[in-house]
């Protein structure tokens, strides 16, 4: 074997299994949710302020999606990273509760996406289309039992769904961007 096929065959090396949460699987897990997290507190809280509401990243969510896209956890492991970040953002939620069913649900979106179209021509987007549609899910069950459970006016629903579209675009935006960088930094193979 030659020395340049030897070195091509060392670069593909994955250095995190897919599909198996281990170790390293949630090591990676806990940098991407306390980054979240940090990014919660300082960038969104920032953009909130700014835009007066209407756009609040959520980088926890942004956090699972890339988890689930690099790891490819199974259905039930992607409940738990999502129930795990549900929980962070306990710490500086305003309402209680609401992510805790929210999220488990978006990650468990999530990971089905990932396995129904992580492979062939879908495979480019999905960070994209994904991450948009599972924010959007979060952000909307998370309005509708803000709404009619803790506030009891379901027409908050209407004023919720345009901060979760936005949510959903830049939290798109934001991991369409970093899946690649993340996947080569860990040596990922397609």
């Amino acid at each position: 074997m030659s020395q340049n096929a030897t070195a091509q065959q060392a670069r593909t090396v994955t250095t995190v299994d897919r599909g198996k949460l281990d170790l390293k699987a949630l090591t990676l897990y806990a940098i991407l949710l306390a980054a979240g997290f940090v990014l919660n507190m300082t960038v969104s809280k920032f953009f909130s302020g700014l835009t007066g509401g209407i756009l609040s990243p959520e980088f926890i969510i942004a956090a699972f999606c890339l988890e689930t896209l690099i790891i490819r956890p199974k259905v039930g492991q992607a409940a738990v990273l999502g129930l795990l970040a549900g929980v962070v953002i306990q710490i500086t939620a305003s309402a209680k509760g609401p992510d805790l069913i929210a999220e488990p649900v978006a990650a468990v979106v999530m990971a089905l996406l990932v396995s129904a179209l992580g492979n062939g021509a879908t495979k480019k987007v999905l960070p994209l289309v994904g991450t948009f549609v599972v924010t959007c899910i979060s952000g909307l069950i998370y309005a509708v039992i803000f709404a009619c459970f803790v506030q009891r006016n379901p027409q908050l629903i209407m004023v919720m769904a345009p901060v979760v579209a936005m949510t959903g675009a830049f939290n798109a935006i934001i991991v369409q961007a970093l899946y690649v960088p993340i996947k080569k930094a860990l040596k990922l193979a397609d």
